[in-house]
């Protein structure tokens, strides 16, 4: 049967690295090929490519109204990133290509858009995805579909300076049970820089301040915020996806915490330009206050690819101590230099005339046979005259200045 003659029909991305799948991003090139293995002689109408990658979100709803009716509600949407279309084999007349037995390999390659694609992205209610797809035509036969999903990842470089701002705040709440004032609970915290990298320590600095009498105990968090959007919907799912835990803080006392480590763990990056999908981080810092409920303070918190460059804090301040040397050079040379004073003005016939007679009756014949020594001529002419802003040799009257440009 002819479907016996397809032996293998498979997609091979150009990677570097065999073992792992490619990883691209926006403006990347895209390039592999498409295997075709024949186990005898058959004919082909085509062989097409199509590149897709859509983020799409997909959840239901059941609503009750009244005793007996139900119904369920279906929420859903679609944003394109990428849609791209190639022909990989197909006569130019529209006949049948014969191709030989063997194996049969047909390159492809393409560009991913220039504008901002977002990361590739697995969730619960919604996903990012990324694939190519080959169709294989024949006379007499199905078509033979094959899909190989590709990675996308956005770089987020957290050395700009909106991600390297200290995060901080305050947060405080009053414990009551039955109106009555147990005293208040109040929660200061820092770090140091909004946007962190997996695997980086973020360290907090915080100071509880415990005015209740029962004791209370500090935790921090980092979670995760998966938010998907449909039809002006909006559906959250939220994770933890790390704990420090303190120690216990007694009454009417308050403990402090200097840099307390807390570590990512290999979580994907953030996603914020999705108009559909969002993946955000936060830094919570909470305590457990009797008789009413927790109290957290929120710290924003952006999970980036490109980690903190180490010498990024004194580049800028090397920069500026070079600007400021060549300010006071550019003040130290004046705009407009004054030109020498003339020879004739500075020595007399008579002086220039002893001066050459005194170098010619100097015997130089022993300065080779000594050693190599620079040799420095003494200065005996007078300083050049005082300067004046009166011309000491005025131009006459009379004589009309050259024009430059005649």
């Amino acid at each position: 049967m002819i479907f016996d003659k397809l032996k293998k029909f498979s997609i091979v991305f150009d990677s570097p690295e065999i073992d792992s799948p490619p990883v691209f991003s926006s403006g990347d090139v895209v390039s592999g090929r498409v295997v075709l293995e024949l186990a005898a002689e058959s004919s082909v109408e085509s062989l097409k490519l199509h590149a897709e990658g859509f983020a799409k979100v997909h959840w239901t709803e059941s609503r009750s109204a009244g005793s007996s009716t139900a119904y369920t509600q279906n929420y859903s949407d679609e944003v394109e990133y990428l849609n791209r279309r190639e022909v990989l084999l197909q006569a130019d007349n529209g006949e049948l290509t014969t191709l030989p037995a063997g194996r049969h390999e047909y390159p492809f390659s393409f560009q991913l858009p220039e504008e901002t694609l977002v990361t590739s992205f697995e969730g619960k209610h919604g996903s990012i995805r990324y694939w190519v797809k080959v169709k294989l035509h024949r006379p007499w036969c199905t078509v033979k579909k094959i899909k190989k999903e590709f990675t996308v990842i956005e770089p987020i470089d957290i050395n700009t300076p909106s991600l390297l701002a200290p995060q901080a705040g305050t947060k405080e709440k009053m414990a009551r049970a039955w109106y009555r004032n147990f005293g208040q609970v109040s929660i200061t915290a820092k770090i140091d820089r909004k946007g962190y990298t997996p695997g980086e320590v973020i360290p907090v600095f915080a100071e509880f301040d415990n005015s209740t009498s029962r004791s209370v105990v500090p935790k921090a968090y980092i979670t995760q915020t998966q938010t998907f959007i449909a039809r002006g919907t909006m559906k959250q799912k939220r994770s933890v996806v790390a704990t420090l835990c303190g120690d216990v803080v007694g009454a009417k006392r308050r403990e402090t915490w200097h840099g307390r480590a807390i570590k990512i763990p290999p979580v994907g990056p953030s996603i914020l330009q999705c108009r559909i999908i969002k993946v955000e981080y936060m830094l919570r810092v909470c305590v457990n206050v009797p008789g009413t409920s927790k109290l957290c303070l929120e710290l924003p918190l952006v999970m980036g690819t490109i980690p903190l460059h180490p010498f990024g804090s004194r580049t800028s301040s090397v920069s500026s101590q070079y600007s400021l040397n060549l300010e006071w050079i550019r003040m130290a040379i004046p705009e407009q230099p004054e030109p020498p004073p003339e020879y004739s003005s500075v020595v007399t016939e008579e002086e220039a005339v002893q001066n050459s007679a005194a170098r010619q009756e100097e015997d130089l014949s022993g300065v080779l046979e000594r050693p190599f020594m620079a040799y420095v001529q003494e200065f005996r002419f007078r300083p050049p005259p005082v300067y004046s802003e009166v011309d000491p040799n005025p131009q006459p009257i009379n004589m009309r200045p050259r024009c430059m440009t005649c």
